[in-house]
């Protein structure tokens, strides 16, 4: 291929960093183009609404969002697969990848600009994209800026006082369940990365550049961020494993989390869409969750409905998705 593919991204954007570990996995000719003011007009030339990452082909088509982007990659550089043989955990790694989209958001965005010092990080990482080198006073200005739009917007995801403490549970949860998972594999299924690996890379990953995340991966978690490492530059390192050698330290963090919260946030909110509400309050694990719905989660939970409905001999699958508390959501119309 003379020309590779072009993919524009910031490294504070989860969903760039996902689809560019995702890209270098599969040996994708590509270059990676940091989007600033520099390169700005030539993403626009491509770009059809101003999100990131952006991939142009070879054939100067411009590609947005980072999942579909995966898909269409997939069957285009079909090995090695992203996906799991095995059927349950075919399955388990496309929700856990939607999982790491929307709920492992929330993780990022809020820690992101919850408490000072991490917005400090992230405000003054950005502005530096945005301002040329030598100009500190203007740098300052735009980080400040920067800080005060994004503090404005953390209720996008959920973030606010009521809902603080509950995602942030929800994170160190999360990736303590996910350290004891990974102290005896490199990757989520086994030998190779999965679908689920970069969507729920991508949120930790981000996360943890910044200062509190940071602290409470590298304090506990340390099969985490070797996994954190080794998906910035991701290789097989084996095969994928059985749902049967997952499960017991799998499930738990697919009832805990997917179950438990992701799943009945996913169903109130599609519900709230449809009703056409301003806000929804949903109790997950027992404590009250409120925001404003997400149009773009109630698309693609009727894309992963849809993937579930199309799981052949799926008895296997409805037992660990029950087992969870994850099959209502995927199953159950949506009344």
């Amino acid at each position: 291929m003379s020309d590779p593919y072009r993919v524009f991204g910031v490294e504070l954007s989860p969903f760039s960093v996902k689809v560019r570990s995702y890209f270098r996995y599969k040996r994708i000719p590509h270059r990676w183009i940091v989007r600033n003011a520099t390169t700005m007009a030539d993403y626009q030339k491509y770009a059809k609404i101003p999100i990131i990452p952006l991939v142009v082909t070879p054939e100067e088509e411009g590609l947005q969002d980072s999942t579909p982007i995966m898909e269409r990659m997939e069957a285009l550089f079909p090995d090695p697969s992203v996906h799991p043989p095995d059927p349950v955990s075919h399955f388990v790694s496309l929700l856990l990848e939607e999982f790491g989209d929307e709920w492992g958001n929330k993780w990022m965005f809020h820690l992101r600009w919850a408490r000072e010092e991490d917005r400090l990080s992230a405000g003054g990482r950005i502005a530096a994209l945005m301002v040329p080198k030598g100009n500190e006073e203007a740098r300052l200005a735009v980080r400040d800026q920067i800080i005060e739009r994004m503090t404005g917007r953390v209720f996008f995801v959920g973030s606010n006082e009521t809902t603080a403490p509950q995602i942030e549970a929800s994170f160190r949860e999360a990736i303590g369940l996910l350290d004891v998972h990974l102290a005896k594999r490199p990757y989520l299924f086994g030998g190779q990365p999965s679908f689920a690996d970069f969507g729920l890379w991508g949120q930790i990953y981000n996360a943890w550049t910044d200062p509190t995340a940071a602290a409470w991966i590298e304090g506990s978690t340390s099969n985490l961020l070797d996994w954190i490492h080794r998906l910035l530059w991701p290789r097989s390192e084996g095969g994928f494993e059985e749902w049967s050698s997952l499960e017991s330290t799998l499930e738990p963090f697919l009832k805990s989390q997917v179950g438990a919260l992701f799943c009945p946030w996913s169903v109130a909110n599609a519900l709230a869409i449809a009703a056409g509400d301003e806000e929804f309050s949903v109790e997950l694990d027992g404590k009250v969750f409120m925001q404003k719905p997400q149009k773009y989660h109630a698309k693609s939970l009727r894309e992963l409905r849809d993937k579930y409905a199309r799981t052949e001999n799926r008895d296997q699958l409805d037992s660990v998705l029950e087992r969870t508390g994850c099959l209502a959501a995927l199953k159950e119309p949506l009344e």
